[in-house]
């Protein structure tokens, strides 16, 4: 599982012209699910976004150390699925999507992964799964990272 965490003031999806999801501050997560992923991952991942400390500990004050999670700030989360993440570039011109996991199970652990976000209590918002989306991020910083958890690192 691989999952780019952004830190945001703002983000919203749009779907043919259609805004589906749309935050004020706090994170947008891209998601992408290997096919090799279970429910294992989906726990770390969710513990890992709910409790990366990425906020500073005073509002308004640029270099003010961060540790506050968005958890701590009552933040809300923007989760957009991205299969894109798991592109293969290594060889030719065209990416290869080979350890991307197949839509249905894609879809049904992103569901997974994004109930368990629910559970925070925070306020999250989706994207629609494996629609063609327009996504609107302003990144706060900008704070950009890459996560992942592989099932063979257990």
């Amino acid at each position: 599982m691989r999952v780019v965490v952004q830190r945001v003031k703002s983000s919203q999806v749009t779907v043919s012209r259609r805004v589906v999801g749309k935050i004020d501050r706090g994170l947008n997560l891209l998601v992408g699910i290997a096919d090799t992923d279970t429910e294992a991952e989906l726990d770390w991942m969710a513990k890992k976004c709910l409790g990366l400390r990425l906020f500073p500990h005073s509002d308004g004050e640029e270099n003010s150390r961060w540790d506050k999670s968005v958890t701590d700030i009552g933040g809300e989360l923007l989760v957009v699925s991205q299969f894109t993440l798991y592109g293969d570039c290594r060889k030719g011109r065209r990416p290869s999507f080979d350890k991307s996991a197949e839509p249905t199970a894609a879809q049904a652990l992103y569901e997974q992964f994004v109930e368990k976000l629910k559970q925070s209590g925070l306020r999250v918002e989706t994207g629609e799964f494996g629609a063609m989306m327009e996504v609107a991020i302003e990144n706060d910083g900008p704070v950009t990272l890459l996560l992942e958890r592989e099932a063979s690192s257990r």
